[in-house]
């Protein structure tokens, strides 16, 4: 049957929970802005971006009080066809499934789980991994040891019901923390304008409602200034969880640049140094160190022996799996993650919702490019063949092993310096993934090399000479994919990596989107015909999504 046109809207929805958007439409930017509330961006090519709308999605924009109302209205607005009636209700039934399920606190030690739906009252009883939690029954649902908070969550979202929380957090000690107005560097601050957005969207004006959740922005953007506005909205004491000790040391010195916090304040749990102070920025790798398979992992008692008011989880995207189950015991603390991506290759978003909150905020990557605040990047693919002798190793490899040999493929090693030969104005980051190829390359192109097993004294003067000038080349492995600020790095040379990790590839072009002077270039070199060319294809995928054109270059 063919749908009539009801207007000349930038907006196709189809039966199939797809939503086209036409990128050339007058209107596309004011949909756009409407779509991102309650529908996830899946391509975003040049002429027509795809969006989809799944349980989560609605989950979210009910988690936000965007009501199905003004949902249904916007898509009447900015529709060509009508509505399909199969996607406008499962639509309303995931909307309106939040909410039914309400978790509130009676005392210092118990919650109360409600359940507003009568049908629902029953089935939620009949779930084994849900009931285990249920103390006394009340005449709506049942009593909630109060440290089981985040467990329950975790486990009816499995269950496909989504628990609105409205328990509210415990304030934490206070910590007064007012922003500068001139940076140590003697340079004016303020937060931008999307990042104040970011800010108050995570806040809620302090309601029960707010205090947790995901704010989702590009690499170089200005995640960590978000970080340090919300504590500075909050001004309890704060943990911090990054992904290494050079992050650590970079969130201290924002904190002691950016606000009127002063060194005595600010702790770091490392492998170095384990001192907790009002503000204490630790790693993931530290928090669930343990000294054997069997042991316990000790350190993740500074999550519960402390009154932190605010904790930041950046890169929350890594959560681990034993942080997520300390993330169920600290559900009274107001929670804050920061990420590129939500992606997960697991799959396991609903747990980042559950347990660190709604997606709060988010931009596109394109529309912070337009506005100057990232650099456009230029996307280059090389495909190379494998040398004689490769090809037949390759071949007789197994799969697993073919990988590597591809990867390894040695031709990379003179493309790579052709293209550093190329960019001699530039700062050039040349990524890997196997240590060995790495060290070749090292060794062959004369160029310092960081991997993990560099020095930390080291790593840190490396990566001071890099952001000085005086180093204009250097070779890391994946210890530079997260959390490293290399704010003049311009060029990225890809000479392997994960698999087809879309993650790995968002966060390693996010290594040279600061705005600067010079274009950026990123660069992917790939064995021609193999399975590491199959495995790239499905990294370009995330980049492709954000609107990056990729060339195709053969060597």
């Amino acid at each position: 049957m063919t749908q009539a046109i009801v207007d000349t809207g930038p907006l196709i929805i189809q039966s199939d929970h797809t939503f086209m958007l036409e990128t050339a439409h007058p209107r596309y930017a004011d949909c756009r802005d409407f779509l991102a509330s309650f529908a996830e961006l899946v391509k975003s090519p040049e002429f027509i971006h795809t969006y989809r709308v799944t349980p989560l999605s609605m989950w979210n924009a009910a988690a936000l009080e965007m009501s199905f109302d003004d949902i249904g209205k916007g898509l009447e607005r900015f529709s060509r066809y009508t509505l399909p009636a199969n996607v406008i209700t499962d639509m309303r039934e995931w909307h309106d499934l939040y909410g039914r399920l309400v978790l509130e606190k009676v005392s210092p030690t118990h919650l109360r789980l409600r359940v507003l739906d009568e049908v629902l009252l029953p089935r939620i009883g009949q779930i084994a991994e849900v009931n285990r939690f249920f103390g006394d029954s009340t005449a709506d649902g049942w009593l909630i040891a109060s440290g089981q908070r985040g467990d329950l969550k975790q486990a009816l979202i499995k269950a496909g019901y989504p628990i609105k929380d409205i328990c509210g957090y415990d304030a934490g000690a206070p910590l007064e923390i007012d922003l500068r107005d001139i940076d140590l560097d003697g340079q004016a601050f303020t937060l931008r304008d999307y990042q104040q957005d970011a800010v108050d969207a995570f806040y809620q004006g302090g309601r029960s409602t707010g205090g947790s959740g995901i704010i989702v922005l590009p690499c170089g953007s200005g995640k960590t200034i978000i970080g340090i506005g919300t504590a500075a909205r909050i001004s309890g004491h704060t943990l911090i969880i990054t992904t290494n000790n050079v992050s650590v040391h970079q969130w201290r010195d924002e904190l002691l640049a950016k606000t009127d916090l002063v060194a005595d304040t600010i702790g770091e749990y490392t492998g170095l140094e384990k001192t907790v102070k009002p503000v204490t920025i630790t790693t993931y790798q530290m928090l669930t160190h343990r000294r054997s398979k069997t042991a316990p992992m000790r350190n993740l008692a500074i999550f519960n022996h402390n009154s932190w008011g605010l904790i930041i989880y950046d890169e929350v995207h890594l959560l681990p799996a034993p942080v997520f189950r300390a993330t169920t015991a600290i559900q009274a603390k107001r929670r804050l993650g920061l990420t590129a991506t939500l992606v997960r290759e697991d799959g396991k978003e609903d747990d980042v919702f559950a347990l660190i909150g709604p997606k709060r905020y988010d931009v596109p990557w394109k529309t912070l490019e337009n506005r100057g605040f990232i650099a456009e990047a230029v996307c280059t693919e090389y495909r190379i063949p494998l040398p004689r002798e490769e090809e037949i190793r390759y071949a007789r490899e197994t799969k697993r092993r073919r990988y590597r040999v591809a990867a390894e493929n040695p031709l990379k090693i003179e493309l790579a310096r052709e293209l550093i030969d190329l960019h001699t104005e530039d700062h050039i980051l040349v990524i890997g993934q196997y240590i060995s190829q790495l060290e070749a390359i090292a060794e062959v192109l004369g160029h310092p090399l960081i991997t993990g097993k560099t020095k930390h004294a080291e790593r840190e003067k490396l990566y001071a000479r890099f952001k000085s000038g005086d180093l204009r080349i250097l070779i890391v492995s994946k210890v530079a994919n997260f959390a490293v600020d290399l704010p003049d790095a311009n060029v990225m040379i890809q000479i392997s990596g994960t698999y087809g990790s879309r993650q790995e590839e968002a966060q390693r072009l996010g290594r040279i989107l600061r705005p600067h002077d010079r274009r950026s270039c990123f660069y992917t070199l790939v064995s021609k015909g193999t399975d590491e060319q199959n495995f790239a294809l499905n990294r370009q995928l995330f980049l492709v999504e954000q609107g990056y054109k990729y060339h195709i270059r053969y060597y």
